[in-house]
């Protein structure tokens, strides 16, 4: 019966409808491809009957398939049907929707009011003032390094983004868009392109595990390449990538299909082949390691300053770097603290979603080691995951950070949709594909202007807010303006819930109320990433 009227019936007469046009068309031959298309059926559903790797296929031939269509077209239609204006997946569309405003110079506002339940727990705002400031000019820059070639960076830059996670003209455009604003824009791990060249930004270049641009053929750190490279008139800080919020842990991900001729080139790696940068670094293995390699990358590129790039996992072992730079003398110009919810063009799910410190967190205690050790007014911080919106900017300021990073913001102001399908090659906006068929529609004049729009009008946001709390500066913020909602009741001033350490408290051997710190901070040394054990400094 179930072959009549139950789950194999489109099977049966799917086969039943073949044989009897089939038998048709011997008087009516036009007939043929109405039997031709039964047939096809009828052969797919017995197929599907047959087969072992699939058992709703198996259960429900032909019908079980429609299971596989909706469910491969589920995030488009959630996007587009089913998701609130609040929901963030990763970014809500009110996010998305304010970077397409702005970046398209149109105005951003929201009628009716908020549309945010202000009495959630974990809401917080900024605290303005009833004498509000005048800024004439939103110059927010911050400058970083020592001598001649110390870069002044604006408060708000684009974060990493590979030539090849992103397509030539995304890349060109972003580079361009950082020249029209006066920005910078980090190369990510992928080096250097001449893309980046074309659109004449200022450039962060970031020196990952791989060494790409700048790597031997074993893969290890090729001082001659990178000295050349480095000396280019549009790279002006280097960045040492120790891990990354989305995957920390684990080496970068570029699949095969987006490693072209070109991308291998640039790299300096095998074409068409998944290119996977080291989980670690073959350089240096201590602090103090990490410390001579900072210095050696800061003489070979002429004194550009130089950071570090990280994800905040154990503390001790950011303790162990600031430790080594008290005792050695020797400095990072700057730390970009990333956090866990940063984007990614690939990561294993596990990585993206429990490993790593949140950027909150973790740039509180960063800003707090580096105080401690009286080292913050000379090692710059930077920001970077998930930050879309000059109140973000605003926060993390207060939290710790002199400047910002974003990147997905800046992909959607050249065109990014959020489909979510960075790694295989099929970006839909051609923003993340290396398909020339794909990204021929990124348009680099008119993204470029968009990028540039999106940085200028989210910088007058920024100076609005600035000017309704009464100040000049984001340097004057701190954590004693964001106030933080902890229950229907209660509301703390960030400074309440993350206490700042005093300036040398560390060095002076003053208590300090970050745990982290208290313990670790005698239990360190430069020679080591791992903390010496209680029995180790009894004896």
């Amino acid at each position: 019966m179930e072959f009549i009227f139950g789950r194999y019936a489109v099977v049966f007469y799917a086969t039943l409808a073949c044989i009897l046009t089939a038998t048709a068309s011997f008087q009516y031959i036009t007939i043929l491809p109405v039997s031709a298309v039964f047939g096809v059926l009828a052969a797919i559903g017995w197929y599907d009957y047959s087969q072992k790797s699939r058992s709703v296929l198996g259960n429900y031939p032909l019908l079980g398939r429609f299971r596989f269509i909706f469910e491969s077209i589920r995030p488009e239609l959630r996007q587009y049907f089913w998701e609130s204006d609040t929901d963030e997946l990763p970014f809500s569309r009110n996010q998305r929707s304010m970077v397409y405003q702005r970046s398209k110079n149109i105005q951003a506002a929201r009628p009716f009011g908020s549309i945010l339940d202000m009495y959630d727990e974990d809401f917080n705002w900024l605290n303005h003032s009833v004498v509000p400031s005048h800024i004439a000019e939103d110059d927010f820059h911050t400058t970083v390094g020592e001598g001649p070639l110390a870069y002044n960076i604006s408060v708000l830059n684009i974060s990493g983004t590979s030539f090849g996670a992103l397509s030539p003209p995304a890349i060109q455009s972003l580079s361009r868009g950082a020249k029209l604003g006066g920005f910078a824009h980090n190369t990510g791990e992928g080096s250097f392109s001449k893309y980046h060249e074309a659109g004449g930004g200022d450039s962060i270049w970031q020196i990952s595990t791989g060494y790409f641009g700048c790597r031997t053929i074993e893969g290890h750190f090729d001082p001659e390449a990178f000295s050349e490279k480095a000396q280019h008139k549009q790279i002006k800080m280097i960045e040492v990538k120790l891990s990354q919020g989305a995957k920390p842990g684990h080496g970068g991900m570029l699949m095969a299909p987006k490693v072209t001729q070109e991308i291998a080139e640039t790299r300096g790696v095998a074409a068409y082949q998944d290119c996977i940068s080291p989980s670690s670094h073959s350089e240096f293995s201590t602090p103090n390691e990490l410390l001579d390699f900072v210095e050696r990358l800061r003489d070979l590129s002429g004194g550009k300053p130089v950071g570090i790039k990280l994800c905040i996992g154990h503390p001790w072992e950011f303790i162990a770097i600031v430790k080594a730079m008290v005792e050695t003398g020797k400095r990072i110009d700057f730390v970009t603290v990333d956090g866990a919810e940063g984007g990614t063009g690939a990561a294993p799910v596990e990585f993206a979603q429990h490993l790593g410190s949140p950027l909150r967190d973790a740039l509180v205690f960063v800003d707090n080691c580096l105080r401690g050790a009286g080292l913050r007014d000379r090692v710059k911080v930077a920001a970077s995951a998930k930050i879309v919106s000059a109140y973000d900017i605003v926060k993390h300021c207060a939290l710790g950070a002199d400047w910002c990073n974003m990147a997905r913001p800046f992909m959607f102001a050249i065109g990014c949709i959020q489909a979510r399908d960075c790694a295989s090659g099929r970006c839909p906006s051609g923003v993340a594909t290396m398909d020339p068929k794909r990204f021929r529609v990124v348009d680099v004049d008119d993204r470029a202007k968009r990028v540039h729009n999106f940085h200028r009008n989210t910088v007058v946001a920024l100076t609005e807010m600035l000017e309704a709390a009464g100040m000049t500066h984001t340097h004057q913020l701190n954590r004693r303006h964001i106030v933080r909602r902890l229950s229907a009741s209660q509301i703390k001033l960030a400074d309440q819930i993350y206490p700042r350490v005093e300036i040398n408290a560390l060095i002076k051997g003053e208590q300090v109320e970050d745990p982290r710190l208290a313990v670790y901070w005698h239990r360190v040394t430069g020679d080591s990433f791992a903390p010496i054990d209680n029995d180790r400094m009894v004896s």
